[in-house]
């Protein structure tokens, strides 16, 4: 069975052609820059050679078609038919309370995800997109499966996903915790249980997805109890862009003194704060260690600060799991920042952990495995997360199920 994994952003739409047999890439690339005239499409031959092409791409169906050609061209292609894709699996950003697992596509499951868009309203959208896009170029009779980012979560109990706000407010709009990059949480705390050697149900682990978008969770006998996003993908830490969680009045105090609208403050939260409000530099972690390299001030501070609240985080979790057994690094940063994995564990030291920080520095651009020392009290493991696989097992296996 060879299964389409397909992530649409607003402007972009990654894929991966997967063979679920033995979990083999057979192609994958992206489409940036949808919508306007500069749109091309990026891929890698099955020899590994990058190839990009311009090509119209005003809506998602034509990037569909593009994706289409690529897959069937004649000297790059890794199929010669379209009867050759079995099944479609999509990521979709925001399920809510609604859905705890994958699905698979109908007429209802379409419905919810639209009325889930003001929870994710430059994701939800561009997935329905996606969606109605496939079907039009892949035909209806080719199954999809959505896999939801906030599906691994809906196992936190009440005290970890409520706010303490009037509780109307969640009875009408359903604001409460809903956390984000589940897939790739599932994916990192079910590779470092097999890792661990032990039973899933008896371990305590906290999972940290760091990235230009990054969460960290507690997962406790392969089930989460808390995680650090919130309503939306601005909770949590300092993120590229992001400002993480502040205090509430920050808000009101920036948008009376400027006199701006709450839409404007949320710009300025979510796409001109974190490591570029606070650098000046960027919001690309290289752009800012290389400013720290030459001294900048702000670029340092950015930095200490991230560490800092991630540690944080951890140790928060270490108290709410009553103790810890792993703690997994992965993502942009967590599998490629050296420096930020030795920070965050040096502040971890108190409890108990310790790590070879030889390996640390070397492990990047692919490498990975355990960074703890053997008497270290917790396991530190670096996992380069595939959620694009997650998705692919869990579109066979819906796929599947409708045979019997």
């Amino acid at each position: 069975m060879k299964i389409l994994v397909i992530n649409a952003g607003s402007s972009s739409l990654k894929y991966q052609l997967i063979d679920a047999a033995d979990e083999k890439v057979l192609a994958k690339g992206n489409c940036e820059r949808i919508g306007t005239d500069g749109a091309f499409i990026g891929f890698k031959t099955p020899s590994g050679e990058k190839i990009e092409r311009k090509a119209q791409m005003l809506d998602h169906t034509q990037a569909f078609e593009a994706v289409k050609d690529a897959l069937l061209d004649k000297e790059y292609g890794a199929i010669k038919d379209l009867s050759e894709v079995s099944a479609i699996g999509h990521r979709v950003v925001q399920g809510g309370a609604y859905f705890n697992k994958s699905v698979l596509v109908d007429d209802d499951v379409l419905k919810k995800i639209e009325e889930l868009a003001p929870l994710a309203p430059l994701h939800n959208p561009a997935h329905i997109q996606g969606i109605k896009a496939c079907t039009k170029v892949f035909g209806k009779d080719v199954p999809q499966v959505v896999v939801f980012d906030t599906a691994f979560h809906q196992t936190m109990p009440e005290k970890a996903y409520m706010y303490a706000i009037p509780y109307k407010y969640y009875q009408k709009y359903g604001i409460r915790k809903y956390g984000a990059h589940g897939t790739s949480h599932r994916y990192v705390s079910e590779k470092m249980a097999e890792l661990m050697g032990g039973n899933r149900d008896d371990l305590k682990l906290i999972t940290c997805h760091i990235g230009n978008g990054s969460s960290i969770t507690a997962v406790k006998g392969g089930k989460v109890i808390d995680t650090s996003m919130g309503l939306t993908p601005l909770g949590g830490f300092m993120m590229g862009t992001r400002s993480g969680s502040l205090d509430p009045s920050v808000v009101t105090f920036i948008a009376e003194k400027e006199n701006l609208t709450p839409q404007e403050v949320s710009e300025i939260l979510n796409k001109e704060s974190g490591l570029w409000g606070v650098s000046g530099v960027s919001s690309d972690d290289r752009d800012v260690s290389e400013a720290e390299a030459h001294g900048n001030e702000h670029a340092h501070l950015a930095h200490e600060m991230l560490y800092y609240q991630i540690a944080k985080f951890i140790g928060s979790y270490y108290v709410a799991l009553g103790g810890c057994d792993g703690i997994v690094f992965t993502a942009g940063l967590g599998e490629n920042q050296p420096k930020l994995r030795e920070r965050v564990c040096d502040y971890l030291e108190c409890l108990g952990v310790k790590i070879d920080k030889e390996f640390n520095a070397k492990a990047l651009h692919g490498v990975t495995g355990t960074l703890s020392t053997p008497d270290s009290k917790i396991r530190v493991e670096l996992i380069a997360t595939d959620e694009e696989m997650v998705i692919a097992r869990d579109t066979k296996a819906i796929v599947e199920s409708l045979k019997k």
